[in-house]
């Protein structure tokens, strides 16, 4: 099989839709075979505001990431964040039938997606859960308990919710541009796995995407996720703001805050002067960056102000040995991570996705940018060998032959009950969406 392996990511983002086709190599990296970025115009604060600007956006990244990797692309990973998007903790239990048989990956399924049972606010859906800890009978602070034996299982659970409307919307459009979603991933979580190390999440670590529209948070401890959030500001309300306090239009607020932009107006000086074209038949404007970093760090303190305060809110702000780490596009301003170190008091660092990436990747795909789409591909390519492995414990031996036919059913429907087992606990979301798109269609 030509593309066998090969995975794509769709990172649908307030400024830019991004597509990243990667597959992994002998080494255990992410090769970038193409990719695609096109500014995103149907898009406010990680929600679809425009059904056909998104779908016109998202079919032109996939035309630039197809020619540039000579693949076909059908099938995709698309990340869902916005500020819809919001967390609750909740323990489940059950009692076990079989008290002396050991608990099995089935057993541990079925708690998981009996949580999608919870009671929500009307328009709202689960996103995922995501199980923390496990207890069998009363004994507490079990990672895996597959394999034990016991009469109840309980566990606490990370329950992602999100706005039904805006899922389906992000289905849709992709759907419309004449992909097929194989896996919604919430976009934090997806940035998780491009720019953390597994001994940052055990010590302890926020990681945060400041994209667009949104800065999303994820925090874990013992390698455990225990809170997430998303703050409706990012890197646009930026803009927004020198484009208001300097007069200017947005096309060059923007410009401006990519090559001139800076978290702190002290490191400027007032000398430093920036000309910016005049409109037709007037002379240019000309901008003091103080003034430009003055505005950006104002709106910069407001953001490290709510992401300090959801840090708090976790319980977790004493407990994070490895800091916070910074990501997405907005983590690319000059000194944002002294800004953040200064009013947290914690270690900040940027998180670039190179860690994961193939030595001749291209160095632009090694940006904050790209976390989120790299971190799509990253689930992608386990999800694929996970499957793969699946498929070779339950290919038939070869001196095995099943002449009986009620004996060849019965061994068919176990194949499929193993194939159920394990399946992805955000894939019963899914397919609710699935069937309500071909609902509408009938």
């Amino acid at each position: 099989m030509k593309n066998a392996g090969i995975i794509v990511g769709l990172d649908i983002g307030t400024t830019k839709i991004a597509v990243i086709v990667g597959r992994k190599n002998d080494f255990g990296k992410i090769e970038i075979i193409g990719y695609g970025k096109v500014p995103s115009i149907g898009v406010k604060r990680g929600v679809v505001s425009n059904i056909e600007n998104t779908v016109q956006s998202i079919k032109e990244a996939v035309t630039e990431a197809s020619r540039k990797s000579s693949v076909d692309i059908q099938f995709v990973n698309v990340g869902i964040a916005g500020q819809h998007i919001k967390s609750l903790q909740h323990r489940g239990s059950m009692i076990r039938n079989q008290t002396d048989t050991e608990i099995s990956q089935q057993d541990i399924d079925n708690l998981c997606n009996s949580m999608y049972n919870l009671n929500m606010s009307p328009g709202e859906e689960i996103l995922e859960v995501i199980p923390q800890e496990f207890s069998v009978d009363g004994e507490h602070g079990i990672r895996q308990p597959k394999g034990m034996i016991g009469s109840s299982l309980d566990a606490n659970f990370h329950i992602i919710i999100g706005q039904t409307a805006a899922a389906k919307n992000i289905y849709k459009c992709v759907r419309r541009a004449g992909l097929e979603v194989v896996e919604l991933i919430l976009e934090p979580i997806a940035s998780t796995e491009a720019v953390l190390s597994e001994e940052e999440k055990e010590a302890g670590v926020v990681l945060v995407d400041i994209g667009g529209g949104t800065s999303d948070i994820a925090i874990f401890h013992e390698g455990i996720i225990r809170h997430t959030a998303v703050i409706p500001l990012g890197g646009e309300i930026i803009t927004d703001d020198i484009k208001e306090g300097c007069s200017i239009i947005k096309k060059h607020a923007e410009e401006l805050k990519i090559k001139f932009g800076s978290a702190l107006a002290s490191e400027n000086k007032d000398e430093e002067i920036v000309a910016i074209p005049g409109l037709r038949g007037r002379p240019p404007k000309e901008i003091s960056l103080k003034n430009l970093a003055s505005i950006i760090q104002a709106r910069m303190e407001e953001i490290i102000e709510h992401i300090y305060y959801e840090i708090k809110s976790s319980g977790y702000e004493k407990k994070l040995i490895g800091g916070i780490v910074l990501t997405g596009g907005g983590a690319q301003m000059k000194h944002i991570a002294q800004l953040t170190e200064f009013m947290t008091g914690m270690d900040t660092r940027i998180g670039y996705p190179n860690e994961h990436l193939a030595n001749n990747v291209l160095p632009e795909m090694a940006s904050p940018m790209f976390a989120t789409s790299i971190g799509l591909v990253i689930i992608g390519t386990d999800r694929y060998e996970r499957e793969r492995e699946k498929m070779k414990e339950l290919e038939p031996e070869e001196e095995v032959v099943e002449e009986d036919p009620k004996k060849k059913k019965v061994k068919e429907k176990k194949v499929k009950d193993k194939t159920r087992e394990g399946k992805k606990f955000t894939e019963v979301f899914l397919e609710r969406i699935k069937n309500w798109f071909e609902e509408e269609n009938e």
